[in-house]
């Protein structure tokens, strides 16, 4: 048969339309497939739905789906703070710097900045590891925060948030095969960041549980159980630290850290401290105490041996400017050779965003006494952490009412984590359904009453437990409104389901 153009050129469609796509769900990399991220899971994503619907005028029992899910200051209503808005906005676009309405000092920092900057602009690639004079700034900052102890510049590495830092050392951490394989110990609850991080990396994750009944203290026999439960079959190498807690809004003590550092050092373990809720600090006779501060204090035997990577950055405290992507880590005590390997990683990447970089070393160096912006960058810093403060113990106060559910008091951080009683019922219809108990309490809450929260199966719990996560972030009367509604549901849905 002779075929025509036309044949041919379908034959070869067909060809085309047949062969089967280079990467399929099961050609892909297996392990970023079991990668989960809660906070902005399934039921964030009906929530985006929902507010579509309503968007399109379709009738829901609530007229408006409020976020409670995560900490994202400003998109809770938080005010930026000015000073760090002027310079930013004076960075960008240095031609207002010939602009009388900006203040002195926001002019004189935003020059010193972009004189760090290749081309005075900072649309330009900085240092791997940041711009030198901000990476100064954060070390004179640390020395005045830890009361003294030294702190080297060099030892800095600024990068994209906090995440970006956490993420690096877990890469450096992973190693091995089989009973080998990189093991790192994370608190349960945890923030979703690291269990994800550990399944796409492919290392083991040895969970420890915090106690929940001691207002989610760490407990050195805890860690010891989960410890010498993992090294049956993978290589624990590292020991990670939340605090403040997220998602479980405690602050441990100065006596808690020593005794971990203690533990990390009798074990050969990395320690990784995650501080980037250090200014949230809200119940009386807690404080906020660096690992690296009172590592420093328990003297040389453990100042000059223990390796502590520890991270901030510029999403949280009185800031909230998740957006911009700036944060730092420093690391102590770390081999030469590895610290070179370090630096080689994220020279891959070229540089943290340059405005994140900008942020945080505002965030490190504010206005001092006696510059122009001072006394209302005081006044606007203290009205943040005050309201916050105000809203940690409304939170705690009203879920404590509701019969059913009980809330640790959120000592710091930006969330409440209370634990739920689910009725049996409840939990037979979620299983027949396949979802977590809480998972289906809190879909349900959203499909009635327009609030978004996690559920605690997301951060992990105690086997029989269930909680949920939320924000404490919403301004004081939209969380009055949110409370009130939480109470209703939880009222209506046991009724339902007893």
């Amino acid at each position: 048969k002779v075929y025509t153009q036309t044949e041919h050129s379908g034959q070869k469609k067909l060809r085309l339309l047949s062969r089967a796509k280079v990467l399929t769900i099961d050609t892909m990399n297996p392990t970023v497939k079991k990668v989960e991220y809660a906070v902005r899971g399934p039921i964030v994503l009906r929530a985006v739905e929902l507010e579509r619907e309503l968007s399109e005028g379709m009738k829901k029992p609530f007229s408006e789906v409020i976020k409670a899910n995560i900490g994202d200051a400003h998109a809770m209503g938080q005010q930026p703070i000015t000073f760090f808005r002027q310079v930013l906005a004076l960075c960008s676009y240095p031609e207002l710097l010939n602009d009388s309405t900006f203040p002195e000092d926001a002019k004189s920092r935003a020059r010193r900045i972009l004189q760090s900057c290749g081309g005075n602009s900072m649309g330009s690639y900085t240092a791997s590891q940041g711009i030198d004079s901000v990476r100064q700034d954060v070390a004179r900052y640390i020395e005045r925060r830890d009361g003294g102890v030294p702190c080297d510049p060099d030892d800095i590495y600024l990068t994209t948030g906090a995440s970006d830092g956490i993420v690096t050392m877990l890469k450096l951490l992973v190693c091995g095969e089989g009973a080998t394989r990189t093991g790192v110990m994370i608190s349960i609850p945890q923030y979703p960041l690291y269990s994800a991080a550990l399944a796409e990396l492919g290392a083991v994750q040895i969970n420890y549980y915090l106690n929940e009944e001691k207002c989610w203290s760490m407990d050195i026999s805890e860690l010891q159980r989960a410890l010498d439960e993992a090294r049956r079959h993978c290589n624990p190498r590292a020991l990670c630290v939340i605090n403040p807690g997220n998602p479980t809004g405690q602050v441990q003590s100065r006596q808690c850290i020593e005794d971990v550092i203690r533990f990390a050092a009798n074990e050969r373990l990395l320690l990784m401290a995650d501080e980037v809720y250090q200014d949230n600090v809200y119940a009386e006779g807690c404080q906020f105490h660096s690992f690296k501060k009172v590592l420093f204090e328990m003297g040389p035997e453990y100042s000059d041996t223990v390796e502590l990577v520890s991270f901030h950055s510029t999403s949280k405290c009185y800031m909230g400017e998740c957006g911009f992507r700036g944060g730092y880590m420093e690391i102590i005590n770390m081999d030469d050779e590895v610290k070179a390997q370090l630096t080689k990683l994220v020279s891959v990447r070229l540089c943290p965003p340059v405005p994140g970089q900008a942020l945080m070393d505002l965030v490190v160096n504010p206005p001092q006494p006696g510059e122009p912006s001072h006394d209302n960058f005081i006044k606007e810093r203290t009205a943040t952490l005050s309201a916050l403060a105000e809203k940690a113990k409304l939170t705690e106060q009203v879920l404590n009412t509701i019969q059913g559910i009980s809330c640790n008091p959120v000592q710091g951080a930006m969330y409440s984590f209370p634990r739920i009683t689910i009725p049996e019922k409840a939990i037979q219809e979620a299983m027949d359904k396949g979802q977590e108990p809480d998972m289906f309490y809190c879909m349900k809450m959203l499909e009635e009453t327009g609030i978004c929260l996690v559920p605690g199966s997301g951060f992990g719990q105690t086997d029989g437990t269930y909680h949920f996560r939320m924000t404490i972030l919403p301004p004081t009367d939209k969380l009055t409104i949110l409370l009130n509604k939480v109470k209703e549901f939880h009222q209506k849905f046991t009724q339902q389901y007893s």
